[in-house]
């Protein structure tokens, strides 16, 4: 059998290009070497949530004096919670699984590599089998970077250097935990094992954390979890990993800190090798798959989606860009845009960005106002929340008035964050905004609140 379309990779780009290909009649091949959901359902967002939202519950009971309620011998479980996390992800891929079934999705398990192409189309190389494809979308997803660190490679062999992967199911919580990187992983993971007992420490190259989520709303973060216990090692290298500490420089200074566990958190990269793009001659451009804004390769009916096109590493982006390439297959026209993509950091408080931020809007040359305003304004914030130091930015296109950037932080923002897209992405006015009509009292009436300090 030749198929319409063969996809190599079932995680979010993936599995949604296999549902929205099969809904559309295309007979459709699903390639996945590990999991079906790719690291984003098994490794990754989902699991972390689960784990992140045992923590919120658990420091919620500590705290629960300043609220009114008075909880007794308070304790997390590690072991339940790293249990209901596996159901959690059994559900959701059994979901996965189910849709793909229904859209009459052919789904094959293994290695999927490009053998090469024939008159009849593309063919993989999939368990010693070989299966034909008029057409290829390249969805093989992306890796955690591996530092050449003198230490990692024996520490991840013995088991107590760490990824994304294994940081997940731990099977009990380590007095110590050292986090190399500060960008989103690393604040999620330092934030539930801070919680669950581990004194963690966090070393970051950079002068921030965060990577390029706002600076103002970065240094709250920052605050927050050093007032929880989390220390940080800003502007610091680490240049040995040895069994039970970490040596890095910092400063012109060099220094141990002791870890029992050290999570690798410096990042990820497009897996493009071992897959067979040579045979094909599929273009890259600094180490990810080239790609335009159609998701189409230099390679007629070859397109890549996700991770590995290196465009914008989230999982929501990838469902986006499965969508355009199916679309384009199918010949309707759709071009993917990354103006209004929204990212989200999911600790306690939460941190929602979309959009431009003060730093990019100055890179670029634009002509832009910003207001600032405190989450206090928010009374439904003020009644769940003794903390107060959250704060809600938006910044404006100031020739035509149009909202190009918002950035808070604070509760819900992971769910106010989608509309301030919405905004973003259909080019509203800054009185179109005003004009409308948001429920109370909600947190999301913040951005609303935030337009009216504008000049």
């Amino acid at each position: 059998m030749i198929y319409d379309l063969i996809i190599i990779g079932g995680g979010p780009a993936g599995y949604l290009a296999a549902e929205r290909a099969g809904q559309a009649g295309l007979s459709t091949m699903l390639i996945e070497k590990r999991y079906v959901g790719g690291v984003c359902l098994n490794e990754g967002c989902i699991p972390s949530k689960a784990l992140l939202y045992s923590a919120k519950v658990y420091d919620s009971a500590r705290h629960g004096e300043k609220y009114g309620v008075i909880a007794g011998d308070v304790r997390l479980n590690h072991s339940a919670v790293i249990e209901r996390k596996n159901k959690v992800v059994k559900t959701l891929v059994s979901g996965i699984r189910s849709k793909l079934k229904k859209n009459m999705v052919t789904l094959v398990e293994g290695l999927g590599e490009i053998a090469g192409r024939s008159s009849e189309g593309y063919e993989v190389k999939v368990n010693g089998e070989t299966y034909t494809g008029k057409r290829l979308l390249i969805a093989t997803g992306s890796m955690p970077v591996i530092p050449p660190i003198p230490g990692v490679k024996e520490g991840l062999e013995k088991g107590y250097v760490l990824t994304n992967r294994e940081i997940l199911d731990l099977k009990t919580v380590p007095a110590s935990l050292v986090i190399v990187g500060g960008g989103v992983i690393g604040l999620e993971m330092a934030s539930y094992y801070c919680s669950a007992g581990s004194k963690v420490t966090v070393i970051e190259m950079l002068d921030h954390i965060a990577g390029y989520t706002d600076s103002e709303i970065g240094e709250i973060l920052l605050r927050r979890y050093q007032k929880k216990g989390v220390e940080f090692k800003l502007g610091a290298k680490v240049v040995e990993i040895c069994e039970g500490s970490v040596v890095y420089q910092a400063g012109g200074q060099t220094s141990i800190v002791e870890a029992e566990k050290v999570l690798l958190s410096i990042g990820r990269k497009p897996v493009v090798e071992g897959i067979g793009l040579e045979r094909l001659g599929i273009e890259l451009e600094k180490g990810r798959i080239k790609v335009d804004g159609r998701g189409k390769t230099n390679i007629p009916e070859v397109y890549a989606a996700g991770d590995v096109n290196g465009e914008s590493m989230l999982a929501h982006t990838a469902y986006r860009e499965a969508e355009v390439c199916i679309n384009n297959i199918l010949g309707k026209k759709d071009t993917m845009r990354y103006n209004a993509i929204p990212s989200v950091i999911y600790t306690n408080p939460e941190v929602g960005s979309v959009g431009e931020t003060e730093a990019t809007a100055k890179q670029k040359g634009l002509d832009f106002e910003t207001a600032k305003i405190s989450m206090l304004y928010s009374g439904r914030y003020v009644a769940e929340n003794e903390d107060s130091d959250g704060i809600c930015k938006v910044l404006i296109d100031k020739k035509h008035r149009r909202l190009i950037g918002v950035h808070l932080i604070g509760s819900y923002a992971s769910e106010i964050i989608y509309g301030a897209a919405l905004m973003i992405e259909t080019e509203m006015r800054v009185n179109d905004i005003k004009e409308l009509v948001f429920p109370h009292p909600t947190v999301c009436e913040i951005i609303r609140e935030a337009l009216f300090e504008l000049k």
